[in-house]
């Protein structure tokens, strides 16, 4: 451990944090002696955590039933060109984009509490201001500000689960919201089938309303987290310690590239949501309406598995370990939906046998996402400095936000375009990054046991 860190002490605002909280560093060290309590407790009795998964839950239910009437009302309702509606929603993700660094970079500095009220209530009414929207302008202005809050506010969480929690329960503690995001998604999405089977501008009008209202909500519940739980930095400069600036993420070329190579491997979701069914549907001899069954099996996994397939994921040899099978996942992934295609081509398979590998490609697949996933945080919250956690996280998150933004792109000039031969670059191009991410976690592995501990 470098003398800059031992130059930090614990700082203990509850006089029982350390003792609710497995894994609190101690001097700059993980504790080894403390046993990791059962998430199902930690939620029980953590009251941050507690609150934090209802945010999550109100948060992912009006996104789930907005974002799935989005497209449709700003064409069906509203009346614009589907090319309108590109343009201004490509606009908005590049404020998005921007937004993950400048709200990481500012939770630094203020209360991230504060700035997550701030953003629930912007993203809620800008959600509402949709009603609002009637040409390309006025659909920039609103769409950039709800992603300008989403996707800040996804920084600004990440940040405080990085200084809430410590070691493994961050890593379990993403996981769980993860899995409750798809929970609440699903019901979301659920919902909005309401308006979508009425197709009246009143019932969408209603639903998208009561939707950011979920936000205003989530507002008045951010506001009870504990400020010395989200607010200040877990750790404070010893007094006899000289001031230690952290480290910017443009100056850690290990994590520069750790948010390169997990972004690379992030267009994977891409692949699954924008890839798979037009695979599907030009490709494979599978009816169309598989596409949806893959697309839940997806969501069934992550709910299920997220949770338990994070677990010893959080040291940076559990993180390597992860990275790699989840590389290997996907290579897998990629053969199967390649070879869905062959079957129903120039295999000349039933239809049945195309459908049971569609469904085997989608299990596949989302374990590598979630494998890849645990291991990401945990290495994207171990290399932070505590710092500078906000705004580590939002450089981190800027990278899965450019692997969105071109995964289009990717998708389209390879598998789609090529078949099979797409299918082997996106294999090799995920099994690269992965292996990047292996390297960099082996040697970080190797730095800390090499480091002095006291």
């Amino acid at each position: 451990m470098s003398a800059a860190s031992n130059s930090y002490r614990i700082m203990k605002p509850h006089a029982t944090s350390i003792e609710r909280h497995p894994g609190a560093w101690i001097n700059g060290d993980v504790t080894s002696t403390i046993p990791t309590v059962p998430l199902k407790t930690l939620v029980q009795t953590d009251k941050t955590l507690g609150r934090l998964l209802t945010i999550t839950l109100v948060d992912t239910l009006g996104r789930g039933a907005f974002f799935t009437l989005t497209t449709l009302y700003l064409t069906l309702i509203v009346g614009l060109e589907p090319v309108t509606v590109g343009i201004g929603l490509t606009v908005a993700g590049a404020v998005g984009v921007a937004s993950s660094l400048v709200f990481g970079h500012l939770s630094d500095r203020f209360s991230a509490r504060m700035m997550l009220i701030v953003l629930h209530v912007v993203q809620g009414a800008a959600l509402i201001g949709y009603l609002f929207v009637g040409d390309l302008p006025s659909l920039v202005i609103v769409a950039s500000l709800v992603l300008l809050a989403q996707q800040g506010g996804g920084s600004v969480r990440s940040a405080v689960v990085g200084r809430a929690f410590r070691g493994d329960d961050r890593v379990r503690i993403r996981a769980a919201m993860r899995t409750v995001t798809n929970v609440g998604i699903g019901v979301g999405t659920a919902v909005a089938a309401i308006p979508l089977a009425l197709g009246t501008p009143f019932a969408f009008h209603l639903t998208m309303t009561i939707a950011g209202s979920f936000f205003l909500v989530s507002a008045v519940l951010v506001a009870g987290l504990d400020p010395a739980r989200v607010d200040l930095s877990v750790v404070e400069p010893a007094p006899d310690a000289p001031a230690v600036a952290g480290r910017s993420p443009y100056r850690d070329p290990r994590f520069l590239w750790l948010t390169a190579l997990m972004g690379v491997f992030g267009i994977q979701f891409g692949v699954f949501e924008i890839g798979v069914p037009l695979w599907v549907v030009a490709h494979t001899i599978a009816p169309d309406v598989v596409v949806s069954p893959l697309l839940l099996v997806n969501t069934v996994v992550v709910v299920l598995l997220q949770v338990r397939m994070s677990r010893g994921t959080g040291t940076f040899a559990g993180a390597g370990r992860a990275m790699s099978r989840a590389g290997w996942l996907m290579v897998a992934a990629c053969a199967l939906w390649a070879g869905a295609g062959w079957i129903g081509g120039e295999g000349g398979g039933p239809v049945a046998a195309v459908i049971v590998v569609l469904l085997a490609a989608a299990v596949v697949h989302s374990l590598a996402e979630i494998t890849s996933s645990a291991a990401g945080w945990s290495l994207s919250f171990d290399l932070a400095p505590q710092e500078r956690m906000g705004s580590y996280q939002g450089v981190y998150g800027t990278g899965y936000a450019v692997g969105a933004m071109i995964a289009p792109v990717v998708v389209t000039l390879t598998a789609i375009d090529l078949g099979t031969g797409g299918w082997a670059i996106l294999a090799a191009m995920f099994a690269a990054a992965a292996a990047g991410v292996v390297v960099i976690a082996r040697r970080a592995e190797r730095e800390r046991g090499a480091a002095p501990t006291d």
